[in-house]
């Protein structure tokens, strides 16, 4: 089994910088344009699969739309949910407890933010979704606009980094990068390139 996902992140949000996580934030005009461009030189999609926070899916379905793909909205593919943190940055955070940022970004599945959803649970949710995706599509060619932290998860298991290195990924917004599925094992490859 195979499966090619070419992974799109949301552009710039009506939120701001911070946590954003649950927070169904908008696309900024920014954004919208930011994301258009990252996918203009970029297709050979059999689908588009995207998560249900409309900073994503309001982009998936224009662009299905106009590209004739079927659409599909995978509520596994959401970010993590980041609990008291939401809607906040870091240097508010830094201020307020220091030690618990550190923490998270030294140790994210060793450290949960308050009330927050434990990156394992979120590796799992994220994994089981991209498993069942491969099963249902063998030998496809997704587009899945999704969310930094899917991202950064599925790119550090493609590039076999530890745990603690996840989030030292770099994911800016309307990033596009792709991953293919093999028999359960990721690995980093190039978008698929209009001819």
């Amino acid at each position: 089994m195979s499966l090619q996902l070419d992974l799109l992140r949301h552009g710039e949000t009506t939120g701001g910088s911070g946590f954003r996580g649950s927070l169904d934030d908008a696309l900024t005009d920014l954004g919208q344009t930011q994301m258009q461009q990252a996918v203009a030189d970029f297709g050979g999609w059999d689908l588009v699969v995207s998560s249900p926070l409309q900073r994503c899916q309001v982009f998936a379905e224009q662009l299905a739309a106009a590209r004739g793909l079927p659409l599909r909205i995978e509520a596994d593919l959401r970010e993590l949910h980041f609990g008291d943190w939401e809607g906040r940055n870091a240097a508010e955070i830094l201020f307020e407890d220091e030690h618990a940022l550190g923490q998270f970004w030294t140790n994210p599945y060793g450290y949960t933010p308050p009330a927050g959803e434990p990156v394992r649970e979120f590796a799992n949710r994220v994994l089981g979704a991209v498993a069942r995706l491969s099963e249902e599509l063998d030998g496809q060619r997704v587009l899945v606009v999704t969310h930094g932290g899917v991202m950064r998860l599925l790119l550090a298991r493609a590039r076999g980094l530890p745990e603690a290195q996840l989030l030292q990924v770099e994911v800016p917004h309307a990033s596009l990068l792709g991953v293919r599925c093999v028999a359960g094992e990721l690995s980093e490859v190039a978008p698929c390139r209009l001819s």
